[in-house]
This record gives C-alpha cells, sequence and structure tokens, in this order.
C-alpha cells in the first residue's frame, strides 16, 4: 500500500552511471515551468525527472507530458510541506541524508575504467593455478628508511644465494619469518587470483615458472617469490563431508579413538548406507551435518591443501574419498558438483564487488587520490608539519599516543594543510591520528624488542598518517563539491531528498492515519457498501483428465475425506523371527522416508505391521512403535504418522506357508495426503506428458462466474457431481456448496477500504496543500514540451 505517487523516486542502484567532467561555466537561467507559493521548478528540472520516468523499467508507470506534469506538481507540493514543517533541518534527516551522499559519490569517486581492468586481469588470471614458495623479511609497515633499506638488501642477498644455486626450501626455513610457512620450506601450495594480497599475486603471476621474484613489499615486509609449477584452473567443487575433529595436542589414545571412528565411519559408507545418514550421527562439524554435511563451493587454495587435493581427486559426482588428515581431524568428503570457470560476462558483478574490497582497493584509491592531487592544490606548512611530527613518540606504535588541548600557541588551531584555499588544523588531524592509531605488531619481530624500528618509526608513522589524512581530505573535498561538478549526481542527490521527505509526510499525512483511523474507515465502508459484495461463489473441486480412464482413478482416490490415499509406499522393512528392533539397512531405508515426508508437507504415512504364527501378539506391536519412534526422532510429527497393527492375520500373498510368514513379518509403509492435489501428482508420476501438460490437475476453491472456465460450463450450480468431456479432456466438477451473492462485511472489506481510504486522505491532503501553497503554471513551457 505504501508506494510513491507516480514512480518519481530512482533506487540508489541507479548509482551505476558514468563519471561526469567538471562543469564550471556560467550557465543562463532555467525558464520556470511551475510556481507553488514563492518557490519556483525549472523545466529542465521537470524534463529530468520526466525522461527519467520514461526510461524507467517499470512500463506501467510511463505516461504523457501532461499526466506526469500532475504528478509532479503534486510531489512537490509534499516536499514542499516537508521543507515548511522543518523536516530537511533535523539531525536524523541529516545523518540519513549523508549515508545516502557517501553511497551515491563511490560510484563518482571511483576510477570506473580501473575497476573494470582490474577485474579483467582477476578474470584471466583465474584461468591459472599457480604453485609457488615464499620467502619474508619482516619489517613494519611504518618502519625507519633504514630499516625498509636493510630489510630490501637482505632480500636481495638472499635472492642472490638462491640464484646461484642454494634450495630456496633451506633458505626459507633458514631466513623466513612466515611461521606457517617456513618450516616447509615457505611453501605456498597451488592458488589463483584474490587467494593473497595483491603485490604478491602480481609478482606470482608475472614471474616465469622455476624463476624468483624481485623482493615484493607488502605490509608486512620484503617477500621473494619462487613459481614452481602453473597449470589451468580446476574450477569450483562443491562437497559435503564427515568430520572427526582431532585435537593438535591429542595424545596417542586420543588419536587412535579419532582413527577408529572416522574408519568405522566409512566402513559403513561401505556397506550402503547414506552418506547423509552416517554424517548425522558421526560428524563433528555442528554447522554442516544437520545438512548432510555440505560445505560452500571452493575454488583452488581456499582450503587446506590435504583437504582440497582429496576433494580434486574425486572424479565423479557422488564419489566418496577415504578418509584424510588435515590439521582440523578427520575427513571424509563426498563431490557433490564440479564446475569449470564460468564466463566472464556472468562473473564481471562479483568481480567487481572482489575488486573494490580487497587489496586491490588500495590501487584504486592511489588513483583517485592521483587525479584529484591534478585538480585540487595542496599546501602543507613546512613548520606545522615539523611540529606535528616532533609530537610522535613510542606511544604511537603501541596505539595509545595522547595529546592535549590547547596545544602549544605556535600550533593551536595552525593549518597543516591548504586544499583549494580550505585550511586543514592541526588539530583536526591530531584527532584524526587518535582515531586511527593503531599497535604496530609484527610478531617475527615483537620478540626482540618491545619498540623496534624495524617494527616502526614514531615520526614514520607520523608522516604517513598525515598522508592518509591528507587522501582522506582530498576525497572529502572532492566529495563535497560533487553537486557543483556533476549535475547528474545533483539531480540524483535530489531526487533522493525529495523522496526521504515525501517518505515521512506521507507517512504522517495518509499512510498512518489510513490505518489507525478505524472511524474514517467505518464511515467510509458506509458511505459505499454498493461497491462491496461477494458475487454468487461456489466452493468447487475440479479434476481436469487426459482421458475418462484416469478421472475415473481420480475420483476413486478422492471418494470420502481426507487423507487420500496416494497409491505411493516406501520399500517394505523385512525382520528375522522375533526381531524388533531397527537394524542399520532398516533406518537406512526409513531415511527415504524422511526426505519424502519433509518434501511433501501435506504427507501422512501410514505405518502398517504384523507378525506370523510362531510370534507373541506384542512383536507386531513392539516393531511398529520402533519405526514410529525412529521417525518421530528425525524430525516428522506424531500427528503425521497413522498406525495400524494387523496382529498374525495381514493380507496373505502366497500359498507357502514358510513365504507367508516372511511375509508376515514385515512393517509396510504407505503414503496418504491431506492436500488433492498430491493425488494428481501420484497419478501424474506414473503417466507421461501430453504435450507437456499433466496428466490430472485437480483444483479446488471458492470461485465466482469466470474465474474456472470448466465450472463456468455448468448452467445453474449446485451441490454435486458434473461430468463431461470438453476439448479432449475428461472433467470432473465437484460443487459441495453454492454462496449467493452478499454484502461483504466491514472486517472482510477492511483491506479494500483501507487501499482506497488512502486516496481519499491524499485527495483531501492535495487540495489542503494547493491551498497553502498557489499553484502557478507556466503554460508556455509545457506546449514547447508537448510539441
Amino acid at each position: 500500500m505504501r508506494q510513491l505517487t507516480g514512480g518519481l523516486l530512482l533506487a540508489l542502484a541507479v548509482t551505476a552511471c558514468k563519471t561526469t567532467a567538471p562543469v564550471v561555466q556560467q550557465t543562463p537561467p532555467q525558464p520556470v515551468i511551475l510556481t507553488l507559493g514563492s518557490k519556483a521548478y525549472t523545466t529542465d528540472d521537470f524534463f529530468q525527472s520526466f525522461t527519467k520516468n520514461q526510461f524507467s523499467s517499470d512500463s506501467a508507470q510511463r505516461t504523457d507530458v501532461k499526466n506526469y506534469f500532475d504528478l509532479y506538481t503534486n510531489l512537490k507540493l509534499k516536499v514542499l510541506a516537508a521543507e515548511t514543517e522543518g523536516r530537511d533541518t533535523t539531525e536524523a534527516f541529516r545523518e540519513e541524508m549523508n549515508t545516502y551522499r557517501k553511497q551515491l559519490a563511490q560510484s563518482y569517486l571511483t576510477d570506473k575504467v580501473l575497476v573494470e581492468s582490474l577485474s579483467a586481469e582477476a578474470y584471466q588470471r583465474m584461468q591459472e593455478e599457480i604453485n609457488a614458495a615464499h620467502i619474508l623479511i619482516p619489517v613494519g609497515e611504518y618502519a625507519a628508511p633504514t630499516d625498509t633499506l636493510l630489510a630490501y638488501q637482505k632480500a636481495l642477498s638472499i635472492r642472490k644465494q638462491a640464484l646461484a644455486g642454494t634450495d630456496f626450501a633451506s633458505l626459507a626455513r633458514e631466513n623466513s619469518q612466515d611461521l606457517q610457512t617456513a618450516p616447509n620450506g615457505g611453501d605456498l601450495g597451488f592458488f589463483t587470483a584474490f587467494s593473497l594480497v595483491y603485490p604478491l599475486e602480481t609478482a606470482a603471476y608475472t614471474t616465469p615458472a622455476g624463476q624468483i621474484s624481485m623482493p615484493v613489499r607488502s605490509r608486512a615486509g620484503y617477500h621473494l617469490i619462487k613459481v614452481t609449477n602453473r597449470r589451468p584452473s580446476r574450477g569450483k567443487l562443491r562437497v559435503a563431508h564427515i568430520l572427526v575433529r582431532l585435537s593438535p595436542s591429542a595424545d596417542e589414545a586420543g588419536q587412535k579413538a579419532a582413527q577408529d571412528r572416522i574408519n568405522a565411519a566409512y566402513a559403513r559408507l561401505q556397506k550402503g548406507e547414506l552418506f547423509d545418514v552416517v554424517c548425522q550421527e558421526v560428524s563433528d562439524d555442528v554447522t554442516s551435518r544437520t545438512n548432510g554435511g555440505l560445505l560452500p563451493a571452493f575454488e583452488t587454495g581456499r582450503q587446506v591443501p590435504a583437504f582440497e587435493d582429496a576433494a580434486y581427486a574425486l572424479t565423479k559426482i557422488g564419489d566418496v574419498s577415504k578418509p584424510v588428515r588435515t590439521n582440523y581431524g578427520w575427513h571424509i568428503i563426498k563431490l557433490i558438483d564440479r564446475k569449470g570457470l564460468e564466463s566472464y560476462t556472468d562473473l564481471a558483478p562479483s568481480l567487481r564487488q572482489r575488486v573494490m574490497t580487497d587489496t586491490r582497493a588500495d590501487v584504486l584509491r592511489q588513483a583517485t587520490l592521483q587525479r584529484l592531487r591534478k585538480e585540487y592544490q595542496i599546501q602543507e606548512d613546512k613548520a606545522v608539519v615539523e611540529g606535528a611530527l616532533a609530537k610522535a613518540d613510542s606511544t604511537l606504535l603501541r596505539g595509545q599516543w595522547r595529546y592535549t588541548e590547547p596545544l602549544d600557541p605556535t600550533l593551536q588551531n595552525k593549518p597543516i594543510l591548504t586544499i583549494a584555499g580550505k585550511p586543514v588544523t592541526i588539530n583536526q588531524f591530531f584527532a584524526y591520528v587518535r582515531q586511527k592509531q593503531q599497535p604496530q605488531r609484527n610478531p617475527a619481530l615483537a620478540a626482540a624488542s618491545p619498540v623496534s624500528t624495524a617494527i616502526g618509526s614514531p615520526t614514520t608513522t607520523m608522516r604517513r598518517l598525515l598522508d592518509r589524512f591528507e587522501g582522506d581530505q582530498l576525497i572529502a573535498t572532492e566529495e563535497a563539491n560533487l553537486d557543483k561538478k556533476s549535475p547528474e549526481f545533483r539531480s540524483l542527490l535530489s531526487e533522493i531528498r525529495d523522496g526521504v521527505l515525501l517518505s515521512q509526510v506521507m507517512e504522517q499525512n495518509v499512510w498512518e492515519r489510513s490505518m489507525t483511523d478505524s472511524t474514517g474507515q467505518r464511515q467510509y465502508f458506509d458511505q459505499n457498501q454498493a461497491k462491496y459484495r461477494f458475487p454468487e461463489r461456489a466452493a468447487a473441486t475440479i479434476i481436469v483428465a487426459q482421458n475418462d480412464d484416469l478421472l475415473k482413478q481420480a475420483r476413486e482416490m478422492l471418494a470420502g475425506k481426507a487423507p487420500y490415499q496416494l497409491k505411493r509406499s516406501a520399500a517394505d522393512l523385512t525382520y528375522d523371527p522375533n526381531q524388533t528392533f531397527l537394524t542399520d539397512k532398516q533406518r537406512q531405508g526409513l531415511y527415504d522416508v524422511q526426505v519424502t515426508m519433509a518434501r511433501n508437507p501435506d504427507y501422512v504415512i501410514e505405518v502398517s505391521g504384523a507378525h506370523d504364527a510362531t510370534e507373541r501378539d506384542s512383536v507386531s506391536a513392539s516393531r511398529i512403535r520402533n519405526v514410529v519412534n525412529y521417525l518421530v526422532k528425525t524430525g516428522i510429527s506424531l500427528n503425521r504418522i497413522a498406525e495400524k497393527d494387523y496382529q498374525g492375520s495381514p493380507p496373505r500373498r502366497t500359498t507357502d506357508a514358510a513365504k507367508n510368514s516372511a511375509v508376515q513379518r514385515r512393517i509396510s509403509l504407505q503414503y496418504f495426503s491431506n492436500a488433492k492435489a498430491d493425488v494428481a501428482k501420484a497419478l501424474n508420476s506414473s503417466q507421461p506428458l501430453s504435450s507437456g501438460e499433466p496428466a490430472v490437475t485437480v483444483t479446488e476453491g471458492l470461485f465466482a462466474e469466470g474465474d474456472n472456465p470448466f465450472l463456468d460450463t455448468i448452467d445453474q450450480w449446485k451441490e454435486g457431481t458434473t461430468t463431461f468431456n470438453r476439448g479432449g479432456k475428461a472433467v470432473s466438477v465437484t460443487i459441495s456448496r453454492v454462496d449467493q451473492a452478499r454484502a461483504k462485511t466491514f472486517a472482510e472489506a477492511r483491506g479494500a477500504v483501507i487501499n482506497e481510504y488512502q486516496a481519499v486522505l491524499e485527495k483531501q491532503w492535495i487540495t489542503q496543500l494547493r491551498q497553502t501553497y498557489p499553484v502557478k503554471v507556466n503554460e508556455d513551457e509545457i506546449r514547447k514540451l508537448t510539441k
């Protein structure tokens, strides 16, 4: 019910638009097409709104200029009312608009060409998987230049040794400070795009197999990358697993117990038990075991190597691995699906999103800042900058730096930067430092000294924060100027602003009033009772079949009351003499029942049992009880289970006494349903499709004239069943009740009343607004647009 009139407002999805060049030239005043009170609206503003409406994806909202002008006028009247009430000056409104503005601005601040280039590059890389090893020489992101140079020179020295023939793995074990990979000779395994930080990924993909890269800088330090192998992409896998957890600190007995559990689970699978059942009973992965062990799809480099290798070694859908040991414990893996690399067209949207959120975002930011530095003049006050750097001390490296105000008279409120003529003070910068500072930690270096210059230099850290601050201020300056530089941005933001205000005043004046004004609703209903009537209606069940035989079967199955027998059953459970407990094989058979009942919420399962002449009467009851208890434990409600105990006299299936005893020692499982549509499904499952149509359809409901062509065939509606053939179909129409035409009660009409009452309230409100803000239309401008 809460729809914006005329569909004038665009969603934020419109923000995926082109970055426009700055517009600085003066333009002549635009002609005014509409004046509301003292406020004027230009022809250009109206025409932009009209054009967007015409190109809206909702064709039902499109209209001609004159009709749209009325919608536009009403919209602007409502927004003007909101402005008069001061709704656009509240703190909540400003915060909401700031959020929208930042979201909208991202599209204009980001280099879309670069995003597309990085996305295409990533897709190209995803077609190949790289196997590599690395050596990390740590140096903090904010380390002093001398320490950075020493780390770089050490990396070069190690590279020289490797090129001279020293084993790279040995050099990694001796020198690398990556505690996870160093013991394994720096091995990173196989990976693909987005698996490593972007600089390392680029080094890996641009270094030939067998070669070693030059030192590559990351926030952790310098890396040497040796590419050992390349192979085509193996695509994505979807697997399920059974996990038996094993703590790394487990003793020998604990390790043996875990291995025995996984081996027992594997043996059950080898005997034919269903993977889902074993998983639910055995797996320690609480997240996935209730879903049959299913894991999210993954690609190379997303799982631990042992798990990944075992998963990719499975070749056929449904294949199950032998137990696999990882650092999490023991796994049995089942292959669910395997897909090759999707097309770029399909992957492009997600690739663009990943490009803007992974470490490539640094590349995008630097490109934006490079562009903005050319557009805006930036000046640093050297003396104030030096004063700021002098305030840095070791607490900055621990994320505990503080400052007190007022600062020294030589610094207090002094501009540290000037961007496009606007000063930014040192006080603003220091507040930024307080907010953004973080402990500079590098585990490989922290042991050497609590404040190591290799981790970070206070002065260098403060300088880097100033650079970051300057970049943020540049972006904020550009964002603040987007209204002036981009008419498109300004127009979109104006529409969002109007939409927020419109929603607020519509809520107060129309939506909320229409919902809560029960007196007004009742008055409107009383004044318009003639509109709210039910026509004559028939409660009917309509069966349409391909031929008379199928129609007869359907009518026989639907005879009587629900539940209806479906002529569908699960496999019988057979028992040895005097056996009442469920075997693993029988539980496996009941799993099919569990799945069927879960997929068909209207189904009822009849559990019937018997015993042979040599068994006690209680045996059949025990068999039924154990089956029912098991089904209830698997989640089937007791009210969906029917029981039938034949005792010692079930239907005989053979004259052979021995065979008949075996027949008697069983549980039968017959499906019924409370839904007539399920009867049609059961019949259709055994019939071939004819021209793509089902063999039988069953439709029931309360129908008025015109609702169903087969019911309309009957001239006079009355209780009873009518069968006939029409259009090559056999049809049965059973009318159980005929409701005569009558007036609706207020409760029955209330939904429609509220909808129509909203329109009345809105019309009354618009009339008031037109009196408050006289409407003046420039007809000449309207005529120009309608030519």
